[in-house]
């Protein structure tokens, strides 16, 4: 079991901020359906820059600091990533696809010994 904390949102002010990010987004959906005599365009446009809004708004809180943090880290750690060539990509697909057709025969074979022992033998029917 691991030790992590838990991290929540503690200060008032990042309360406020995510509270009137969730406001704006909800504006936003409103908006949209209210004006629903209007061009998709406008509606869409309406929308989307209410999505901006609130993720402006939300992203200066700390919680949302800590995401852009996260998401840096892990845009970095991956590309550390050694991705496979395709060679080897290939080679473990075609063992992947050997190894289940392997366990599919087993499984089958194992069956077909289960149905044999109980329907034949211990229950006479075959």
């Amino acid at each position: 079991m691991s030790n992590s904390n838990v991290e929540t949102v503690s200060s008032t002010a990042d309360r406020l901020k995510l509270a009137l990010a969730v406001l704006v987004l909800v504006a936003g959906i409103v908006a949209y359906s209210m004006l629903e005599g209007q061009a998709a365009v406008v509606r869409v446009g309406v929308f989307l820059v209410s999505v901006i809004v609130a993720g402006f708004i939300a992203w200066s809180s700390e919680p949302g600091k800590r995401t852009l943090s996260f998401g840096r880290d892990s845009y970095n750690e991956v590309k550390r990533v050694v991705w496979p060539t395709r060679q080897e990509s290939i080679r473990m697909t075609g063992i992947v696809f050997v190894f289940v057709i392997a366990v599919g025969a087993f499984l089958w074979l194992v069956d077909q010994i289960l149905q044999w022992v109980i329907f034949g033998i211990l229950l006479g029917w075959n």
